[in-house]
């Protein structure tokens, strides 16, 4: 039987660092399938072994640094890692581990989800681990994507007014982070509609001292499980596939977007996500 040569084309490789899910709708399976909806290699450390489902989050069995070490120094030794995406960091000494190896090996188009609650209201970082992540993960970040409820908490003050997410970028910079994706897309804002139209869902880019503004057509549903897992991940994704920040974030936007309308009717909770079938493919 004659097989097919090898295809010389090399896969660009995207790495997650992130906790297990193991209903699959958020963490490093979430980010898995989105890197390869994108074309990308997938490869992945596990920090936390979490214990959830599409209901809620009801514990959790962290790594330690060493075994965080020896899932991703291999991989780093192994192959070229064009983006990183990380997740759910529990501990400072996860934390401290993770900025190593991405200092030591250099990596270049990180993106840092500041996982700090879920949405069912579980705490997965103390404000120790938190404190390290800003000052060791932060300077070494192309983009942080805190959702509204982390920016809050990152920069301590409460985000209502256009001028409120300023103000919480501005406290980001200071910490060391070069470019900020301040999420709104957890509820209608900061304007409420005008009689008749849809209300949007607002999310703000501040790259440098330059803000844009990504708005949407503002989703009601209950299909919202792992959204900021695999938006990060498609702006990893798109960035290790050459694409400028904007472009990057414009894409990963529509790409949740289409997922949220394509969310599987699976689980008694918040639906995960649709990924298979999200991106936009021109005729």
């Amino acid at each position: 039987m004659k097989y097919p040569s090898k295809s010389r084309t090399k896969p660009v490789v995207c790495l997650t660092i992130a906790g297990f899910d193991p209903s699959g709708g958020a963490g490093v399976i979430a980010d898995v399938k989105t890197f390869s909806a994108f074309g990308c290699f997938a490869a992945g450390g596990v920090t936390s072994l979490t214990f959830q489902n599409t209901q809620g989050v009801f514990g959790a069995a962290n790594q330690t640094a060493e075994t965080v070490r020896r899932q991703v120094e291999p991989v780093l030794k192994d192959f070229s890692v064009a983006a990183v995406k990380t997740g759910m960091l529990p501990t400072r000494e996860i934390i401290e581990e993770t900025a190593r190896l991405i200092g030591k090996e250099g990596l270049e188009n990180i993106v840092v989800d500041p996982v700090v609650r879920s949405t069912s209201g579980f705490d997965l970082i103390d404000d120790k681990a938190l404190r390290s992540l800003i000052e060791t993960l932060f300077p070494l970040s192309d983009l942080i994507t805190p959702n509204l409820a982390e920016a809050e908490r990152i920069a301590g003050m409460k985000i209502e007014k256009e001028r409120d997410f300023e103000a919480a970028a501005r406290i980001m910079r200071e910490f060391g982070a070069r470019n900020i994706l301040i999420k709104g897309g957890h509820r209608p804002g900061p304007e409420r509609a005008e009689p008749g139209e849809k209300s949007k869902a607002r999310d703000f880019l501040f790259r440098g001292r330059e803000r844009l503004i990504f708005e949407a057509p503002f989703i009601e549903t209950g299909s919202t499980h792992g959204t900021g897992c695999v938006l990060a991940s498609a702006i990893a994704a798109n960035l290790a596939l050459g694409k400028d920040l904007a472009e990057a974030v414009e894409i990963a936007k529509k790409f949740v977007s289409q997922g949220i309308k394509n969310a599987p009717e699976i689980g008694l909770g918040h639906s995960p996500v649709g990924i298979s079938f999200t991106i936009p493919r021109k005729d």
